[in-house]
């Protein structure tokens, strides 16, 4: 077809050297599509080079603790991507001996794998013409072909993951793939494509009909939850602090954080849900309390906006305190509470 000689021819002369392109190991190919999932590659990148450094094989993940795992993801986000990985390894060394199943199928049996991770390993290390959909394979078949199914519904996945699986017949299925990724995120980018230097123009349906910002269609849109959360940053003279491990199915799940107490608006003064917290870790004692900052933090997430403000809460006695400044330092926190650690402990300086 076409499409996939014109992809191709042009893959051969820009695609990027990527770190874990000179491998087929699927440890390898597996952990950069883990990472990359959310993220940019200039981004992932390090954190790539950071995890096979101290994980170089899967069985080295296996073995390490969640913690560990999550400590090195710190700043990634998208936490459940660094515990499903750790699982996902324990079981493919503990049920497979370390060796990755080599059918789609089997792949998406596999925690935290779905179907564009369990392609790209298919095709990258095993040669099977599975194609992969991402962002980036959406918006390139949409504009070129002129296809108007919505990119988030079933329905529409269907229709692209059929037409890109045509699309790969008759070529080599892991370059393929990354040729794909690799057009949508140089050349077809999502904004301000330079279609007048693009080898598909002159076939292209989105630039001959001048609907480049019409495709790919989808039928949500994102919606964003406001949140206010109050973090409690006990601590004495000792400069010891108080860190919790969350609990949940949230943002930041098996991290540790401050104290949180989650209001419905910024407030301007501590309520009674402070005492009664505070009072877990300070008996009767008597503290100080004060707003860090003039005005909340803002942090923005993919679905939620988080508006943080930290309150200043220092014992007056020398109680001990869960963790000094090299122990809260080792542990896996969301990147906005280390920043707050790192600065804090410099103001007591």
């Amino acid at each position: 077809m076409i499409f996939s000689k014109k992809l191709m021819k042009w893959y051969e002369k820009n695609s990027r050297n990527l770190p874990w392109r000179a491998s087929k190991d699927p440890y390898k190919i597996w952990l950069s599509e883990i990472i990359l999932q959310q993220t940019r590659i200039n981004q992932g990148v390090p954190y790539y080079k950071k995890f096979l450094n101290k994980f170089p094989t899967i069985f080295h993940l296996a073995k390490s603790e969640e913690e560990t795992v999550l400590k090195l993801w710190q700043g990634l986000g998208y936490y459940s991507r660094a515990q499903n990985l750790h699982l996902t390894a324990k079981r493919i060394v503990n049920e497979f001996n370390g060796i990755f199943p080599k059918s789609h199928k089997e792949l998406m049996k596999l925690r935290g794998i779905g179907d564009y991770t369990a392609s790209a390993i298919c095709s990258i290390c095993f040669d099977i013409p599975e194609a992969v959909i991402d962002g980036n394979s959406f918006r390139l078949i949409s504009r070129f072909f002129g296809i108007k199914s919505p990119i988030d519904s079933m329905k529409g996945f269907k229709k692209f993951k059929i037409k890109a699986n045509k699309l790969i017949v008759g070529q080599p299925p892991g370059d393929f793939n990354q040729a794909m990724m690799d057009f949508g995120s140089v050349q077809c980018k999502p904004r301000n494509p330079d279609c007048n230097e693009c080898v598909m123009s002159n076939k292209c349906h989105a630039f001959n009909n001048k609907k480049i910002d019409f495709y790919p269609v989808k039928t949500k849109k994102l919606k964003v939850k406001t949140r206010f959360l109050n973090y409690l940053v006990i601590h004495n003279f000792k400069r010891q602090i108080v860190l919790k491990k969350t609990i949940n199915k949230g943002i930041w799940n098996n991290l540790y954080q401050f104290p949180m107490i989650e209001s419905n608006n910024i407030l301007k003064s501590p309520n009674i849900e402070f005492h009664k917290t505070i009072k877990e870790y300070s008996s009767n004692e008597v503290f100080s309390i004060k707003s860090t900052f003039d005005r909340p933090i803002t942090h923005k997430l993919t679905h939620q906006k988080l508006i943080i403000q930290f309150w200043d809460i220092r014992l007056s006695k020398n109680s001990t305190l869960p963790f000094d400044k090299e122990q809260a330092l080792s542990l896996p926190v969301p990147i906005i509470i280390e920043k707050f650690i790192t600065q804090f402990y410099n103001t007591l300086n």
